[in-house]
């Protein structure tokens, strides 16, 4: 069995058949990890959707940003749409029920003892070890898959707060969760986050770092698989393993295996689908 993580999707799904097609992927032996933002600003988010949900079993995804985003749209679509959006093929399906309830049940964060890896769609905050990172997602998930969905949906958006306490409670607390899982790139040495520096680490300006070079960072034990971050590209090195390569930018789409030690990079080349910004 071979057990692959894939970069963004973020509606490719043109691209992804061709990357499981040179990975000779097998869905009834083989597994996929996949990043998040399964969907948005790509041309077939319905289809990546509908696809990744049947493979059942065979596949795990965390959520993504913009996978929140689609479930805050489809509840409030004027407060929260975006022009450059292009979810409308799916709020407008007629199987988009089922698809958004599966949606809402996907994890923040997925962790496999077996092959000693841990997968999040941004980062995890350098105070946090993998037991505070657990309990920081399932509290998220908890409510996600609740009767409070909508409440929460509508507390989502927003910076602060910046900073990790235990001392956290409610809607702030699980905001500063949802910030580190979905968004993080950049935070100060100290950990205060910050979301307005998204270019490569050595672009920014000030204290900031890339959340995984914090020094003392307290999940520095665990091998991280993460996506988000396009203008970091492939970053096999800090212990951690950043996949998004920029699919949607005209960059590649990129499977690492990870039920080896090598480290096995397959990637595929891709037309532009979108234009930054």
């Amino acid at each position: 069995m071979a057990v692959y993580a894939i970069g963004d999707l973020q509606g490719c799904y043109d691209e992804l058949q061709r990357l499981l097609e040179k990975l000779r992927f097998e869905p009834s032996t083989d597994r996929l990890w996949l990043t998040g933002d399964l969907v948005n600003r790509g041309p077939k988010s319905l289809e990546v959707l509908r696809f990744v949900r049947g493979l059942g079993d065979a596949a795990v995804a965390v959520l993504g940003n913009h996978d929140l985003h689609l479930l805050a749209v489809h509840h409030d679509k004027h407060r929260h749409f975006k022009s450059n959006d292009t979810l409308q093929p799916i709020l407008a399906a007629p199987d988009r029920e089922e698809l958004l309830d599966w949606l809402r049940q996907l994890p923040l964060l997925h962790h496999d003892e077996a092959l000693d890896a841990v997968m999040v769609h941004a980062g995890l905050p350098p105070q946090w070890d993998l037991t505070t990172a657990r309990r920081c997602a399932a509290e998220v998930e908890e409510v996600l898959r609740g009767p409070l969905l909508v409440e929460f949906l509508e507390h989502m958006y927003g910076n602060r707060p910046h900073l990790w306490s235990p001392a956290l409670q409610g809607w702030e607390r699980l905001r500063f969760s949802v910030n580190c899982f979905t968004r993080l790139r950049f935070c100060t040495p100290e950990g205060r986050l910050d979301f307005e520096r998204k270019g490569r680490p050595g672009s920014q300006e000030g204290p900031y770092l890339p959340w995984f070079q914090v020094p003392g960072r307290r999940s520095a034990e665990v091998r991280i698989i993460f996506g988000h971050w396009s203008t970091l590209g492939l970053h096999l090195n800090d212990g951690v393993r950043g996949i998004d390569t920029g699919c949607l930018w005209g960059g590649t789409l990129t499977a690492l295996r990870l039920d080896d030690s090598s480290d096995t990079v397959v990637s595929i080349a891709c037309p532009q689908g979108a234009r930054p910004g």
